[in-house]
């Protein structure tokens, strides 16, 4: 594509997720569509330096990322019809400017919260409730619905998993963009567009080159997870009830 910027009004796609849940998959499949930019998770070096969390990769993720969140752009010119950033709620900081997504489509992505924190733990281990984002994923969901007047698609990685190209129709539509079956392939390995923190985080979907099968049964956690995911179940459910279906 060449350097010359999108003459139109560009349509920004704001995806709320929490980690490891399937939300760099998502992102790669909207960077396939051959008509959208993407953005990997703008506020996280922001988030790092403002609640000094020891997180893997730290030092190269604040050396490499915007930690002044006022300086973070989401509202720019871009070269493509179709900006996809891919957020985590609980990097918005309650100090963050959110002027910004005003200017936003919203959708959130959710997972069942024992997949979550089996997948997590092999990475962190001894992850709280605020850092995997469920309450906090809730919370916006409500606040962005007051705005709107209206409650933004919720898509569940499970379902994406199961049936990917109907699924992945439902939400260009309730977004109101044109679905292209582009979004299913990807290629395998490391992408321009990866955070500083995908050496950690990525291994898995750099081995993909389109979405898994089907998930099984959920996992058996240890006591002091299962406790934490009962906690997360609350948000879970009330978000699941305004999921797309197939």
């Amino acid at each position: 594509m060449s350097g010359r910027r999108f003459p139109g009004e560009v349509l920004r796609l704001a995806m709320w997720s929490g980690p490891r849940n399937l939300s760099t998959a998502m992102m790669y499949a909207f960077a396939a569509r051959g008509d959208c930019t993407v953005s990997d998770e703008p506020f996280y070096a922001a988030y790092l330096a403002q609640t000094e969390t020891a997180h893997p990769m730290q030092a190269e993720i604040l050396a490499a990322h915007e930690t002044d969140p006022t300086k973070i752009i989401l509202n720019g010119d871009q070269l493509t019809p179709l900006w996809y950033q891919k957020h985590m709620p609980h990097h918005l900081l309650p100090t963050m400017p959110t002027a910004w997504m005003a200017d936003c489509r919203h959708a959130f992505l959710i997972r069942h919260p024992a997949r979550v924190i089996a997948s997590y733990a092999r990475k962190r281990e001894s992850p709280t409730l605020e850092d995997l984002g469920f309450t906090q994923q809730l919370r916006l969901f409500e606040t962005i619905t007051q705005l709107t007047g209206t409650p933004p698609p919720v898509i569940e990685s499970t379902d994406i998993r199961a049936n990917p190209g109907p699924m992945l129709r439902k939400l260009c539509d309730a977004l109101d963009i044109p679905y292209t079956p582009n979004m299913l392939r990807w290629p395998a390995g490391p992408k321009p567009y990866d955070g500083a923190w995908a050496p950690v985080w990525y291994g898995a979907v750099h081995g993909s080159t389109g979405f898994e099968t089907v998930e099984g049964p959920l996992p058996d956690l240890p006591p002091a997870y299962q406790i934490l995911a009962d906690a997360a179940m609350p948000a879970f459910d009330a978000l699941s009830t305004h999921k797309l279906t197939a």
